[in-house]
């Protein structure tokens, strides 16, 4: 099949007007103009009309299961007292609320335009049948938390790795996410990279998000040093550094590592960063939510770090009384856009696409129209001229026009 369109933006080259994507099954086979792929094949075609083809976005970071706390937590004038709020919340759920919030939030996801998320799952009893009803493409990164000796970091390690054995499917996969350096103990943290390393999986961690987990971290001292004090924490890993040098000696640095967040970094620790190869995902309109410092994207730009993008939960995103909330990556850009304006639309528009892709190390096949890659394009209506596309797709609100994912249509063309 040939999809035709005003314009292709494969983000691999400079876009394409009245372009064409040739399918394959699942796969892109070529990507040109429509004169040039009409002419080399004798395949059904698609005239999309009046759009613009993009790949699917890649959503690195986000938590399904919250997508209905949205709007129930106003911004916190403390960290912790955010985590207090949904811990207790998390805890009057039922598995029922938590099956439909997720399922919400995968609809969201598809709507907007997300062909991959990189999903933290708290619930893993949802795990497998939940993902047989979104066509997402999803990686499932089972949460780990365990910050006293009453859960052995071992026995929480290999629940999570017995349920991922039980997870065989052709499109999602399981994943490990020890939940942050703050909320799990060394050795949980080594186990986890120590596994992650030999089976060549992806692992996911929380780290540096606050300024409570920095002073906690290089300080010994601050609120959630005390509060996870009285909880029973052995505090003797604190004070020896910041949180990113923190999972350094815990051997958790490594090329596979999606760290999130790291909104407040050490000396030296993104050069660190650069040094191990880790990929940090950027959550914009959680960033915002906590007010946290300035981003300290220039610094990881100039250090080599891949940065990528990603919703976090809507537990965390400030609603307005005209705005319903929605787990939304276009929305992420533009706020990245207005926060760090130096940026240009087309380096943000990689974040969610081409970079998202190299952190869940799937280059090449994801976030890009390309001659291999995966089928997963979406459309948005067209700009007036192919210099204005990245400004376009920034400028989109709402559902998107059409989406596929491995050269099926999920929303189809009107």
């Amino acid at each position: 099949m040939i999809l035709r369109a005003r314009i292709v933006l494969p983000l691999t080259q400079p876009p394409i007007s009245d372009g064409a994507v040739f399918l394959s099954g699942e796969r892109i086979q070529r990507v040109g103009r429509w004169r040039d792929l009409r002419a080399e094949s004798s395949e059904s075609s698609v005239d999309l009309g009046e759009v613009m083809l993009m790949p699917g976005l890649v959503n690195a970071h986000c938590h399904l299961d919250y997508t209905h706390m949205a709007g129930q937590f106003p911004p916190p004038r403390h960290f912790i007292d955010w985590l207090k709020l949904i811990t207790t919340t998390k805890a009057q759920w039922t598995a029922a609320e938590y099956r439909a919030s997720w399922l919400s939030g995968a609809e969201m996801l598809v709507r907007t335009g997300t062909t991959t998320v990189a999903d933290i799952e708290a619930v893993p009893q949802l795990l497998p049948q939940i993902w047989d009803s979104t066509p997402l493409r999803i990686l499932s990164f089972l949460e780990m938390i365990g910050i006293t000796s009453r859960r052995p970091p071992d026995r929480v390690l290999q629940e999570a790795l017995d349920k991922i054995q039980t997870l065989p499917h052709q499109r999602c996969l399981g994943g490990l996410s020890p939940h942050a350096p703050y909320s799990t103990v060394p050795a949980l943290l080594e186990q986890s990279a120590e596994v992650a390393r030999r089976r060549g999986w992806l692992l996911c961690t929380h780290v540096a998000e606050s300024k409570p987990e920095f002073l906690m971290f290089t300080k010994a001292r601050g609120d959630m040093f005390e509060w996870l004090q009285r909880s029973g924490r052995e505090m003797s890993d604190c004070g020896l550094g910041s949180p990113v040098k923190h999972l350094e000696r815990c051997g958790v640095l490594r090329r596979n590592l999606l760290a999130t967040h790291v909104n407040y970094l050490a000396r030296g620790d993104a050069a660190l960063l650069a040094r191990r190869k880790v990929s940090v995902v950027h959550c914009p309109r959680s960033h915002a939510y906590f007010d946290h410092e300035s981003f300290p994207l220039r610094r990881l730009y100039r250090a080599g770090v891949n940065v990528c993008l990603g919703t976090d939960s809507l537990a965390s995103v400030i609603k307005t009384r005209r705005q319903d909330l929605e787990l939304d990556m276009l929305a992420e850009m533009r706020v990245l856009a207005d926060r760090q304006s130096w940026l240009s639309p087309k380096t943000i528009l990689r974040m969610a696409t081409v970079a998202g892709a190299l952190a869940l190390a799937r280059g090449g096949v994801i976030g890009q129209l390309s001659p291999g890659a995966l089928a997963d394009i979406v459309a948005l209506p067209g700009p007036d001229t192919p210099k204005r596309a990245a400004e376009a797709v920034l400028e989109h609100r709402g559902r998107v026009a059409a989406s596929m994912i491995e050269g099926a249509w999920v929303i189809p063309p009107a």
